[in-house]
């Protein structure tokens, strides 16, 4: 039976071929075997991204169409519906093609529109383009081998041309000896550094023995912007001189800093993408606005410092229907070099719209909760939808007792009370707040990493990870989900969806259900072990706990240890991670 559906389809096709030939145009019937199965475009092959790739490019028209013998019919729906009503490109109406079957779907398109256009997308160097993409996740801890900072170091070295950094926070040794190295072979490597805006404030030697010193040293041009620099990005051999090396630039991204903390302690994930034009072009265009308008370092006088970038518009970047990015810069206007908060909600209007057209699952894990238009859309989204599957998983310093949440809503209202402006009253809602609690009362299922009676960052093996899932899709980047991620600080958010990007999701998945059971088990053993042992711990080995489970191990530990809220216990924590009854 399928082998007759097989010679149907292809006896419509060559009754279509022969009505073209004969002067007509080519009409497309499909028959009981979809016509992308006909032309050999599996969803999500390589094949098949390279067609939707060259059809969501705004530079192929209808002469490029023609030139490929796409009949004029076919070419013209495809155009009409990626470039909508108004026929303009990047307009609000436009509708790229998200997958083979949307594009199968346009009428006149079939099997044989559908060969024409892989042939054409061989052609014209689409599919070699989808062939060179090449990505990969590293989920810390790791040991020091495997972590992302290892990768990183050896994707440095194997730099040829350009190198580019923004970092929050970097102190790996091998990473800097790459760094070097790669200047040392003549590659140009600029730094935007969030340290560098302390370590300008020395000078002669001591200015030197810094890291941004030691970096300009070895001949790294470091600047900084007088925001907070909190992105953990590189870009590789990217388009800073030729946007013809979008298409095989490698950019390195996620919530890691290039430290050992970060790479053997803390739970976090960066992503290397190689070969991704659109996100290349996008953190491309993302490090030259802050460079442009950042302040120089100035520690090594025989630098430099080349301000010059090239122009990336949005007509030059072609648009990846799987992938994509948003940056906190949009929430700032600059002049010179000084940039200024302008209101802007630019990641947390994605975020939020995501959350509220959640049909089936929203997973969340992150270092914080602290964002005001992210929590109250999840809250939002559970009152509308509340068998939805909705879990947030947070490290343990974002819990807060009842009294600490009752103390939070009292200074709000004291807040909102006396703003008599529209500015101080966002002011007041904008205001840090840790939102867990509230989160958790509102029926979603919230956890804790938790691993310390008291919060301290020399001891803690941090849920860093600034992930959410919804759905099919995914958002991942440095941006804590927080209003001071918003509006104080440089962030990213990428955003991955579709075919070509299910595994990588799945890995993101995979990896939140390892960490939602945390320690499982290890609780049971820690209240007896406060049954039994003189020796009470204060910090141990982290557990996944909800908040009623958190409460209880408190109430617990106080108990048993009364010395652990004594005015020692608080202000020495590193020296009392334990005490005896």
């Amino acid at each position: 039976m399928i082998r007759n559906r097989f010679l149907l389809a292809l006896f419509v096709t060559g009754l279509t071929a022969v009505a073209a030939g004969c002067g007509g145009e080519e009409e497309e019937s499909v028959g009981s075997e979809s016509s992308d199965q006909v032309a050999g475009l599996e969803e999500g092959s390589p094949a098949a991204l390279a067609v939707l790739a060259m059809v969501n490019d705004r530079t192929i028209d209808a002469a490029a169409f023609s030139a490929s013998k796409v009949a004029s019919r076919a070419a013209k729906n495809i155009l009409a519906h990626r470039d909508g009503p108004d026929a303009a490109l990047r307009t609000a109406d436009d509708d790229l093609f998200d997958t083979i079957d949307e594009l199968d779907a346009i009428p006149q398109v079939g099997s044989a529109a559908l060969r024409k256009l892989k042939t054409m997308s061989e052609a014209r160097g689409y599919l070699e383009a989808q062939n060179r993409k090449d990505r990969f996740v590293i989920f810390s801890p790791q040991l020091a081998a495997d972590a992302h900072t290892a990768f990183v170091a050896q994707a440095i070295r194997e730099a040829k041309r350009t190198v580019d950094v923004a970092m929050y926070s970097y102190s790996d040794a091998a990473i800097g000896a790459a760094l070097a190295d790669a200047v040392a072979r003549g590659v140009k490597v600029r730094f935007l550094f969030e340290t560098a805006g302390e370590d300008k404030k020395l000078t002669g030697s001591a200015l030197a023995s810094t890291k941004s010193g030691r970096l300009e040293a070895a001949g790294v041009d470091v600047r900084y912007v007088n925001k907070i620099m909190h992105h953990k990005f590189t870009i590789i051999d990217g388009p800073r001189e030729d946007l013809a090396f979008a298409g095989e630039g490698q950019l390195i991204t996620g919530s890691g800093n290039w430290s050992s903390g970060a790479g053997t302690k803390y739970d976090e994930n960066t992503i290397f993408l190689k070969a991704y034009p659109e996100l290349n072009l996008r953190f491309q265009r993302e490090f030259d606005h802050l460079w442009a308008h950042s302040r120089d370092l100035a520690s090594n006088p025989a630098i430099v410092s080349d301000t010059t970038t090239l122009p990336i518009d949005d007509v030059a970047i072609p648009e990846d229907t799987g992938s994509h990015v948003t940056f906190t810069s949009d929430n700032f206007d600059v002049t010179g070099d000084t940039f200024k908060g302008n209101g802007g909600n630019a990641v947390s209007d994605v975020l939020v719209a995501a959350i509220a057209n959640a049909e089936e699952r929203i997973l969340v894990a992150s270092g914080h909760l602290r964002s005001r238009p992210v929590s109250e859309a999840l809250i939002a989204r559970k009152a509308e939808e509340p068998e939805l599957d909705i879990r947030v998983y947070l490290d343990g310093q974002e819990y807060i007792s009842e009294a600490t949440q009752a103390e939070q809503l009292a200074d709000l209202d004291t807040c909102l009370a006396g703003a008599n402006t529209e500015a101080k009253r966002r002011g007041c809602m904008d205001k840090g707040f840790l939102f867990g609690l509230q989160v958790g009362q509102s029926g979603i299922d919230v956890r804790y990493k938790y691993y310390a009676y008291r919060w301290n960052a020399s001891y803690a093996p941090q849920m860093h990870n600034k992930v959410l899932i919804v759905d099919d899709e995914l958002f991942t980047g440095s941006y804590n989900l927080s209003d001071n991620a918003e509006h104080a600080t440089f962030e990213n958010m990428l955003h991955f969806k579709g075919p070509e990007f299910l595994d990588l999701v799945g890995e993101f998945e995979a990896k939140f259900e390892q960490l939602w059971v945390t320690g499982e088990g290890q609780l049971a053993g820690l209240r007896t072990k406060m049954d039994t042992d003189p020796t009470i711990p204060l910090v141990f080995p982290a557990m996944s706990l909800s908040w009623q489970e958190v409460r209880d191990l408190k109430s617990l530990i106080a108990a048993e240890c009364p010395k652990a809220n004594s005015l020692e216990f608080r202000q020495n924590p590193v020296a009392n991670q334990y005490c005896t009854k």
